[in-house]
């Protein structure tokens, strides 16, 4: 065989190398397992949603349901690219207590780093707060706050309204005895944080997910702010993140905590965090680190205040965000009951 035939037959087998290579990965993509699927600077968008096994005349009428409530966008990520998308999806604002859920993504990468104890409790640590903490409650440990089990009812800042006014009575009920869905927990933890890393939950966010994540909607001096009230030493910390964004914590935490071959954070810590430790005041939703944990379908959310939402479902590689602009206007908001309509609308547009 001449030189020029040689060349020939190696130019065409790497060509059908390079097409086996091709359709291996697309059967991947195909039978479900595409885990190697990730957005980079940008999201990857299908053609169409039927080209993942969607209805677009389904995603439609989910459109037209969101219109009529005060949806302002939402999200629809399967298999690491965009199935669907309603509204400005880029728009970074308020995702209100769903920031309770990224401190648990947080906590779980310092806790894999040997930084964060759960067991530590408040008298170890060295927390207090304004009318001080009784012997009791200066027992909670960390995972009590995490699990929302702290027993300590003392005021707390960013708390609505019915949040302060269902608020158990100090010396209800001791450390670990009781589920109550408490914003001095919450704002707690941001302190301890920075007890166990020296770091602000914000300069970790930046760092730790923000970065590594590839968010394209945040800015993070613009995008954070604490907010300190009199009732309490413990600031809320505040962020705000697009939908877009927000379907990047998603998706990590349905691949289990890993992102482009790196682990960001351990398989057994989502699986921790997303483990329910209580019942909850909503029916057939448990309540983990932070995360609500949805007992009939293997799912689990993030939630906030006005209808903002994140659900993971792993088994399906699916997330869905769903975000109400407040910051436009603070009476707008989408109820839970009509939140649980356009979901259901939403995964009905999946084909069987």
């Amino acid at each position: 065989m001449d030189r020029r035939g040689e060349v020939g037959m190696n130019g065409t087998l790497r060509w059908v190398l390079k097409a086996i290579l091709i359709a291996v990965f697309l059967g991947m993509a195909a039978s479900g397992r595409a885990d190697d699927v990730f957005p980079g600077e940008k999201w990857e968008e299908v053609s169409s949603p039927e080209a993942l096994g969607w209805s677009s005349e389904m995603l439609r009428i989910a459109d037209d349901f969101a219109r009529k409530m005060q949806t302002d966008a939402y999200l629809v990520v399967q298999k690491g690219v965009i199935v669907h998308e309603y509204g400005d999806t880029t728009r970074a604002t308020n995702i209100h207590s769903m920031r309770k859920s990224i401190l648990s993504v947080l906590m779980g990468i310092y806790r894999d780093r040997g930084a964060v104890d759960l067991d530590k409790t408040l008298a170890e640590l060295g927390i207090d707060d304004e009318q001080g903490l009784s012997p009791v409650e200066l027992q909670a440990t960390v995972c009590h706050l995490l699990q929302a089990r702290s027993g300590v009812y003392h005021p707390a800042a960013y708390e609505t309204a019915k949040m302060s006014a269902i608020r158990p009575a100090r010396g209800s009920f001791k450390p670990g005895e009781h589920w109550y869905y408490n914003n001095w927990d919450f704002n707690a933890l941001g302190t301890i944080f920075q007890k166990f890393t020296g770091k602000t939950i914000f300069e970790s966010l930046c760092e730790d997910l923000a970065e590594p994540l590839q968010f394209e909607n945040f800015r993070c001096s613009l995008d954070t702010r604490f907010q300190f009230e009199g009732a309490s030493v413990h600031p809320a910390y505040l962020m705000r993140l697009s939908a877009r964004d927000l379907a990047r914590v998603g998706l990590l935490m349905a691949r289990k905590g890993m992102w482009k071959g790196r682990r960001i954070v351990s398989e057994q810590w989502v699986t921790d965090s997303t483990t329910s430790y209580s019942e909850t005041d909503r029916p057939g939703r448990g309540y983990g680190y932070l995360w609500w944990v949805n007992l009939r379908q293997g799912t689990f959310s993030a939630n906030g205040h006005r209808g903002q939402h994140v659900l993971v479902d792993p088994a399906s590689d699916l997330v869905i965000v769903h975000k109400v602009d407040s910051e436009h206007d603070f009476h707008r908001a989408v109820t839970g009951r009509q939140l649980t309509k356009l979901l259901d609308c939403v995964r009905n547009a999946k084909k069987p």
